[in-house]
């Protein structure tokens, strides 16, 4: 396969990183507006500087890939996919963005090759492991998905560091959050909904975001009483955003938010992702309980140091590249959660990254 890949950040120079080593990919082209990237020497790797919002520059890049991959902010996605809808190339990204994912599967409606949106880690591999734990239960009470990065160390008053595009932080706290109530789909605020947890002795606390949820409500309306989706952050967190965006109303003046987070707010490679998965449901013999939970850190790619988000989100991307690759995906709207958590986990990336460590999982997630 021949590979494009737009967007040289910190994930779409990871991706590159975990492409090198599978055998599907003969050549990534990585595009970026920025000309001065620092770029690992993969042998695979092929660089250019592209402006994507040149719609003839970007034609010409997309034209002859196998497939593209979107590692760029949300916004520029719906003119990429756009575009591979024109060239009848593959697509993929990234995004939690709920408009951008809807711009997306409108272009999919013909579309004799899978475009699938959301293939990170949330929405992403969190949707594929949730829907996975429940789908063989006739009766789901509750279906409970939480993940968060964070600093392994915070010493500031957020309590957070950034690990990820800022942009894409703040967006997901600015929009109504889809959620199963009652069977019945409704939204809720973000950043309400706060509840607190204990994983290995550390006390988190839970939120309502947007995005996380994929298009998990949509499958299973009617089937799961209650599904939400919450974002995990140390204790105090939610409030001082609450206060930065509703009492100082920077919900209305993003921009300036995200320049400030930018400018004043430390990034961190010393991170941990936290992913837990909690079903209830009922089968012949009873009401059943289970889990999936995991803790993801910063590794080592050939020498290189890659940080835990950089790594959960890009093995998401890189495992669906390569079900594509053997031909397990289908063709138009590709949803996260009809792919197999089997066929995910024998993936290179996918079993590396994310195999389970907990009892509770069903003996197709083991590895």
């Amino acid at each position: 396969m021949k590979i494009g890949l737009l967007g040289a950040g910190k994930v779409g120079l990871t991706i590159a990183a975990m492409l090198e080593s599978c055998d599907f990919c003969r050549e990534t082209h990585l595009a970026d507006v920025r000309g001065g990237v620092v770029r690992p020497p993969l042998s695979k790797l092929r660089y250019e500087t592209l402006d994507f919002t040149d719609s003839l520059k970007l034609d010409a890049f997309i034209k002859g890939k196998t497939a593209v991959v979107s590692a760029a902010p949300f916004y520029l996605n719906r003119e990429i996919a756009t575009a591979c809808a024109r060239h009848r190339v593959a697509y993929f990204d990234l995004t939690e963005d709920v408009e951008t994912t809807a711009a997306v599967r409108r272009l999919a409606e013909k579309a004799s090759v899978p475009f699938m949106p959301q293939c990170g880690l949330a929405p992403g591999a969190i949707n594929i492991i949730g829907s996975n734990l429940a789908q063989d239960l006739p009766s789901v009470r509750s279906l409970e998905l939480r993940v968060g990065a964070l600093p392994l160390y915070a010493s500031n008053s957020m309590k957070y560091y950034l690990s990820w595009n800022t942009a894409g932080l703040i967006n997901e706290y600015c929009h109504l959050c889809d959620m199963l109530y009652g069977g019945q789909r409704l939204q809720a605020k973000a950043l309400e909904g706060i509840e607190r947890m204990t994983l290995d002795g550390t006390e988190y606390e839970a939120f309502y975001t947007s995005g996380g949820v994929g298009t998990l409500c949509e499958t299973y309306e009617g089937k799961v009483r209650e599904l939400n989706y919450k974002t995990i952050r140390y204790p105090g967190h939610r409030d001082l955003m609450k206060f930065l965006l509703y009492d100082l109303n920077l919900i209305d003046n993003r921009k300036l938010l995200t320049e400030i987070f930018d400018q004043e707010v430390p990034t961190t490679e010393t991170d941990v992702v936290i992913i837990y998965v909690n079903v209830v449901g009922q089968d012949e013999q009873g009401v059943k309980q289970r889990s999936f939970a995991k803790k993801i850190y910063g590794d080592l790619l050939d020498g290189r140091r890659y940080s835990a988000i950089q790594l959960s989100t890009a093995a998401g991307l890189a495992a669906v590249l390569e079900l594509y690759a053997g031909g397990r995906l289908g063709s138009g709207f590709v949803k996260q959660e009809s792919v197999k958590l089997s066929d995910f986990l024998s993936t290179r990336w996918g079993g590396r990254i994310y195999a389970p460590e907990e009892q509770g999982v069903p003996a197709e997630a083991r590895v």
